[in-house]
């Protein structure tokens, strides 16, 4: 055990967990390279947990926050902020939302907490719906709208949350069914839970999910579920704090695939945005923003410095057209994936869009989680040279590969050699 690791452990809860049997001391990193406290360079397929959206140490964005720095570091929202108005004006246009209210928070559990805020006020209703096999973020109201007990320490809640069928397409009683019978049942599913409950604030749904082990449903599933919440009054929040800024290459937000009822009424975002800097946050229409009737600010959400990086980072993503880079190479790298995991017995499905792609594992010849697989080939990864997560929904079996967006062919084609590799270390 190396020292730092020790001195971890000493002042560290106990659940918080840290990946390999020996950990790994990032010290510093420069495009889609991390360097380790021995000097040993990996290609980085998780992005810190899909937060390096553009690329480590990207010069524009380390430029601007050495600037802003150097003026001023902090004020809270209590005086004007140049920076916040200008990337607010930026996400409310590119949000789709109508008569957007743009609100930031340091991290996706408070945009997610705000979210919820927002919704139950403005519905006065405590009850939600949410996705099985979800993750939200880690405080008392989002753990309890979480659908996965990995991520959910407590029963207890300020909220009643009601759980839908639909976030995870090859599994469950559905599964099944072609596209259209699917959405056709998770609808009616929907429509009978609404039946037995009081009306509730929201629906809250990853268009991908994260944790879960980046499994969606098809396309248009929660265009259908909109027009059941219209006839309630329901509203729609779209969690895109994995999903936003153009990852999944088909869309800037997930959301846009199952627009054909327009936009949600509460978009939260967080992660990629900063690059790294803790930026979070939520775009409603004005209405519901609007709604609370109490005072509430934010000390460090929206921050001169985080803002000035958001700024920088979103201009070097749309003059770049990371989105499509995104599609290309994330297109490349999947059907790569998908042929290595033909070969394997192991590998139960490659799914995913751009780049946000999981690989599922189960037990050889049966349809089994296989977290132990995935154990092993997330170490036998690291040791090639790859870092990449993982998640999953009843067990952690899937591997989560989400590269920074500007990721070249060559390292797509790099790391799905390695990636080959570790996987022969399961079969």
């Amino acid at each position: 055990m190396s020292s730092l690791h020790h001195r971890h452990l000493a002042v560290s809860p106990d659940w918080l967990a840290l990946y390999y049997r020996h950990p790994l001391e990032i010290t510093h990193g420069e495009g889609r390279h991390v360097w380790d406290a021995d000097g040993r360079r990996y290609l980085d397929f998780f992005g810190g947990i899909l937060t390096t959206m553009t690329a480590h140490a990207l010069p524009e964005v380390t430029k601007a926050v050495s600037e802003q720095a150097g003026r001023i570091i902090h004020s809270s929202t209590l005086y004007l902020n140049r920076p916040m108005v200008e990337l607010a004006e930026r996400i409310a246009t590119l949000s789709g939302i109508p008569d957007a209210r743009v609100f930031f928070t340091t991290s996706g559990t408070e945009a997610n907490d705000t979210a919820l805020l927002l919704a139950t006020t403005y519905r006065r209703s405590n009850q939600i719906l949410a996705m099985r096999n979800s993750y939200h973020g880690r405080s008392f109201s989002a753990v309890s709208i979480t659908g996965n007990s990995a991520w959910s320490p407590t029963s207890l809640s300020p909220l009643q949350t009601l759980y839908v069928h639909g976030g995870v397409r090859s599994r469950g009683p559905y599964a099944h069914l072609g596209d259209g019978e699917f959405i056709a049942a998770c609808v009616a599913d929907l429509e009978d839970l609404l039946g037995h409950a009081r009306s509730p604030a929201a629906l809250i749904a990853e268009p991908i999910q994260g944790v879960g082990g980046f499994t969606s449903p098809p396309d248009g599933l929660y265009a259908a579920f909109r027009e059941v919440l219209n006839r309630h009054g329901i509203l729609w929040i779209s969690d895109e704090v994995q999903t936003g800024w153009g990852r999944s290459g088909e869309h800037f937000w997930g959301w846009q695939a199952h627009g054909r009822n327009g936009p949600p009424d509460i978009l939260t975002f967080a992660k990629g945005i900063g690059n790294g800097m803790s930026i979070g946050g939520v775009v409603a229409r004005a209405d519901v923003m609007n709604c609370l009737d109490a005072n509430s600010i934010s000390t460090f959400g929206g921050s001169p410095v985080t803002m000035a990086a958001g700024l920088a980072n979103l201009s070097y993503l749309l003059e770049h057209d990371l989105q499509g880079n995104a599609r290309r190479v994330g297109g490349l790298l999947i059907e790569r994936l998908r042929a290595i995991g033909a070969a394997s017995e192991c590998v139960r499905e490659v799914r995913g869009r751009g780049l946000m792609i999981g690989v599922e594992l189960v037990k050889p010849g049966t349809d089994q989680a296989n977290p132990e697989a995935a154990a092993t080939v997330l170490e036998a990864a690291r040791e090639g040279g790859l870092l990449i997560g993982k998640g999953g929904g009843h067990d952690t079996s899937v591997l989560r590969i989400a590269p920074p967006l500007s990721l070249s062919i060559p390292e797509a084609e790099e790391g799905a050699a390695i990636l080959a590799e570790a996987l022969r270390s399961v079969g």
